[in-house]
């Protein structure tokens, strides 16, 4: 059982990475077949993120409650259905209400209950155990940017491709719920000791209970942090091929001494631009999954704080070159896969430092009321990229926006320090 929760959480977050993680390949060909502005598709996927951002707080609740394999599989059932249903859309109303709203709420009850579970299951290596829960985020979008943007090739437009992946989608959460469940009260894996508290440290300790938890000023300076980090991440992972489209289409006509505008937008010209910036978004995602992993390794020996400062600082330097990136597919994906590292490593580094804060009993509590960070900057991260793409027809104003925000990141991230044990 205890190898079967990071099945389950693998299976699940894949599920929740095809969902989120690849939705800039979506943008162009819904603009072109509905005539929508930039931000308009991109409010789509800003609720989605939005919903399941705020989902992830009541879906650890009940999972602490009802445990794990229910609130997986209700989840999945809607995340399918939402998505299928998107293939059926007319307006973009419909495009809010099922890629958005329903998808976005079953992909919010999918996601967290693993991450909450898994780390039970491994305590000798929580942050590892976290790191393998959350790997499918970045293949489900490694998988994802490629597979769509052939399809949408092949069927012509976007909708087919939500039918069919839909399907999938909600085979692979329910599947993944019925891999969970908590371990039994005062597990131990055979032959491991809990380490004796530090010197200094109280003999007997608790873990804090989810009301002394969020009285604390290091969960909401985590919050703050988690806000600027997935903000400036899922900026860019909402735009980044449609980025690399704008501006390498750019150059391709400034070589053909032509006006940009001037290509067709069904020439085949066209349509290997698009492949090439999908290449930027399968980049970044590989590069997402494996730092899920490797982090945890580093942050089990050498602690949260430094990974974070080292990765966030780095994802600083490369928000500022993504821009002039984008002109050439070799920079743009060496970018993606700076960033795809630096944003992958958050869902490892923050959860394990929730659970190294506050202890193991409310950690779906915990971690589902911290997450809703993710939500908030989810929806304000893609929305305020479009609204400045349209308003300046470049991506050098979002991206440096992006920049200024982590930034800030990092100087919480360098001040913050663990919060008083609590005794028994």
């Amino acid at each position: 059982m205890r190898w079967l929760s990071l099945v389950g959480g693998i299976l699940g977050s894949t599920t929740c990475g095809l969902l989120l993680y690849a939705f800039s390949v979506f943008i162009k060909p819904l603009r072109a077949q509905f005539g929508w502005t930039t931000a308009e598709v991109a409010l789509a996927y800003a609720i989605c993120c939005l919903i399941f951002g705020l989902m992830t707080f009541p879906a650890g609740r009940l999972s602490d409650r009802y445990g794990p394999r229910i609130v997986v599989v209700i989840g999945g059932i809607l995340l399918g259905v939402g998505f299928f249903l998107t293939s059926t859309i007319t307006t973009k109303y419909q495009l809010y209400l099922y890629y958005g709203v329903i998808a976005g709420l079953g992909g919010g009850l999918v996601y967290l209950p693993p991450i909450a579970t898994a780390p039970k299951w491994w305590p000798d290596r929580r942050a590892l155990a976290t790191g393998l829960t959350v790997v499918g985020l970045g293949l489900g979008s490694f998988i994802m940017a490629p597979l769509a943007t052939s399809m949408i090739n092949t069927f012509g437009g976007a909708l087919p491709v939500f039918k069919y992946v839909g399907i999938a989608m909600l085979i692979m959460a329910v599947c993944a719920g019925l891999c969970l469940q908590n371990p039994p009260p005062g597990y131990k894996p055979a032959g491991w000791t809990p380490p004796a508290p530090k010197e200094g440290a109280p003999k007997s300790t608790r873990d804090f209970t989810f009301s002394e938890t969020i009285r604390t000023p290091q969960f909401w300076l985590l919050y703050l942090a988690y806000f600027g980090g997935s903000f400036a991440g899922l900026m860019v992972i909402g735009h980044i091929a449609n980025h690399g489209i704008l501006e390498m289409t750019k150059a391709f006509a400034a070589v053909k001494g032509i006006a940009a505008t001037a290509i067709p937008a069904d020439s085949p010209e066209l349509k290997v631009i698009a492949m090439k910036a999908a290449y930027a978004t399968s980049t970044l995602a590989v590069f997402n999954a494996l730092t899920r992993i490797l982090i945890g390794v580093f942050a089990d020996k050498i602690g949260t704080r430094i990974c974070f400062l080292c990765t966030f600082a780095l994802q600083l330097l490369a928000l500022l070159v993504l821009f002039p990136a984008g002109k050439a597919v070799v920079g743009l994906c060496i970018v993606a896969a700076i960033i795809g590292w630096n944003y992958g490593a958050m869902f490892t580094l923050f959860p394990a430092t929730c659970l190294q804060y506050y202890g193991p009993t409310a950690q779906g509590s915990n971690y589902g009321l911290l997450f809703t960070a993710w939500g908030l900057a989810g929806f304000a991260g893609p929305y305020v990229g479009g609204m400045l793409l349209d308003a300046t027809k470049t991506y050098s104003a979002p991206f440096l926006v992006a920049a200024v925000i982590v930034a800030i990141s990092v100087v919480i991230l360098f001040i913050i320090r663990p919060p008083e044990a609590k005794e028994v």
